[in-house]
């Protein structure tokens, strides 16, 4: 699954955002909350719990961050219930006025109607991560 925005911002104001992986819930609709298992918080090798909810549906989603170009990308790996890999990815438009942003997600679910479901929350959630960066 793919989707993507264009922000009216450079990368280096949208990093920040994408960088500070306990913040993801100020924009993510289906992440409750975000717990650290290791003692970094950035950079390859970091490792989080994301207590996430999709209607009724309640789970802890394990990952392990296993990219991470500065200003650029984060690459992460699912464990536990949901599997697979996801990556962010920032592009420099127009002279670095603004920012393509995509997530890729390669995931497996218990659930066969996750997909659809999640890429419309996940559309609705690069909304309000593009409002956030852009009112900054």
């Amino acid at each position: 699954m793919r989707v993507t925005t264009t922000i009216d911002a450079g990368p280096q104001a949208v990093w920040p955002h994408l960088a500070a992986l306990d913040t993801h819930i100020d924009w993510m609709a289906d992440a409750d909350a975000i717990r650290f298992t290791s003692a970094q918080r950035r950079g390859v090798g970091t490792s989080f719990e994301c207590d996430t909810r999709v209607g009724p549906f309640r789970l802890t989603d394990r990952m392990e961050i296993t990219e991470w170009e500065e200003g650029r990308l984060i690459g992460v790996r699912h464990r536990g219930v949901v599997t697979g890999t996801g990556r962010f990815t920032l592009e420099r438009l127009d002279r670095g006025e603004r920012t393509r942003f995509t997530w890729e997600e390669q995931l497996a679910f218990p659930w066969r109607l996750a997909t659809p479901i999640l890429g419309a929350i996940w559309r609705r959630n690069l909304v309000r991560l593009k409002a956030q960066v852009e009112s900054s």
